[in-house]
């Protein structure tokens, strides 16, 4: 008796055993503890430092077409020319003081060739970049110091929140100390809940209160605007909230000394891949680009050219215009191999440096933009396919090997 008893309890114990196994198994496979899962994460456009989230919402799923509805706007057909020649290395330059100045209020009207090309990093991969040989006169890296790369004008950026500054004015104040006449960019992308996520409203008031204190600091510090995600007529509308709101609360139109966007081309479709509905702006709608339309140089173009009318218009045609972040976001497997981005590069080079007209800044050869900051030196998780320096070889991408050679 005590035997089978023994038995008994044996074998339940040997299949609720097995079941748990099994569970975990299970579980397992669906990816749960797996360190290479086969769904790409693609995190917000502007990675801060300590971002480790990975939202999904700004890249289509490979598996999920994008819908279009009545408010699509009818765009020039995508076209994507390859490079006939590979670039080849170059030798590695050398930064001095002549190749890139502290950007100054006198010096707006001068800005040197190499300033103008500016590179986003968030990953500390700049030396190593400029060491392997990438050449840029420009940098940011989202965020503000005290001791940024020496030789290179480098743009400072406060980041915000509803709340206002994210940060603390202290350490703001610090900063300004240490690097009187510097650039300060007000927030980034505020437009879009994944990054800064600021209703227009609540972003004029935070713009007053983080202008006032650098100004009082230091008045010959220069102050930009946050770049919206992309230079849409949905963005341009959160833009007028702003000034309005500015405007009415402060009695006066907002200060800036440089007007500042990012130039994306994506959907504005909230519950959709994109940058979505900014917020405060629930029920509004945008511009439903498709995938193919992400590189097209003539809606790149031409968004530009309307946000410049749009400067004009609204009484700021007389300040500079930096288009603070913009690349390829979507990876190579979606139709974008490193020649395309190479193409769209120059192509957006070609035309900073060209395209100018009545609503231009006149000190500046009416060209519309005065400084561009490609996305990104190197970003190995998140939006790689734009990268112009690769950590693991140590050597220039083919668009890094592109842009040194444009700039050379």
């Amino acid at each position: 008796m005590f035997t089978t008893v023994k038995r008994y309890w044996i074998t339940l114990l040997l299949l609720g055993v097995g079941l748990i196994f099994f569970a975990l198994y299970a579980w397992m496979t669906q990816g749960a503890f797996r360190p290479n899962a086969t769904q790409p994460s693609y995190p917000a456009i502007s990675p801060t430092a300590t971002s480790t989230s990975a939202p999904q919402s700004l890249i289509p799923s490979p598996t999920v077409e994008p819908t279009a509805n009545s408010t699509t706007v009818t765009t020039p057909a995508a076209t994507k020319p390859l490079l006939t020649n590979t670039p080849t290395p170059t030798a590695t330059p050398t930064l001095t003081s002549s190749d890139a100045t502290l950007l100054s209020a006198d010096s707006i009207s001068t800005i040197p060739y190499l300033e103008r090309f500016g590179v986003a990093d968030g990953y500390q991969q700049l030396e190593a970049a400029h060491q392997a040989g990438l050449r840029f006169g420009s940098y940011l890296n989202w965020r503000t110091s005290s001791e940024p790369m020496s030789g290179v004008n480098f743009f400072q950026m406060v980041r915000v929140s509803s709340d206002g500054l994210e940060s603390s004015y202290d350490a703001l104040a610090q900063v300004i100390a240490d690097q009187p006449g510097s650039t300060y960019l007000i927030g980034n992308e505020p437009d879009v809940r994944i990054q800064d996520n600021v209703p227009p409203a609540q972003y004029a008031i935070a713009y007053y209160d983080i202008y006032e204190f650098i100004k009082a600091r230091d008045p010959t510090a220069l102050v930009a605007i946050g770049g919206v995600s992309q230079p849409t007529p949905l963005r341009r509308a959160y833009l007028d909230i702003v000034l309005d709101t500015y405007r009415n609360t402060y009695g006066e139109p907002l200060p800036v000394d440089i007007f500042n966007v990012h130039a994306f081309i994506l959907r504005e479709e909230q519950d959709n891949w994109g940058v979505g509905i900014p917020p405060g702006m629930d029920g509004w709608t945008g511009t439903l680009y498709e995938l193919e339309d992400h590189d097209n140089m003539a809606i790149f173009q031409q968004n530009i050219i309307d946000f410049r009318a749009w400067m004009a218009e609204r009484g700021y045609g007389d300040k500079p215009l930096m288009v603070s972040e913009y690349g390829i976001l979507m990876p190579a497997e979606y139709g974008f191999p490193p020649e395309s981005v190479a193409n769209f590069m120059t192509a957006s080079f070609d035309f900073f440096l060209s395209e100018a007209n009545s609503t231009g800044y006149a000190p500046d050869g009416d060209r519309l933009v005065q400084w561009w900051v490609w996305y990104s030196v190197h970003d190995p998780v998140e939006f790689p396919n734009s990268n112009l320096y690769d950590a693991a070889t140590g050597q220039l991408t083919l668009p890094g090997q592109v842009f040194t050679d444009y700039v050379e």
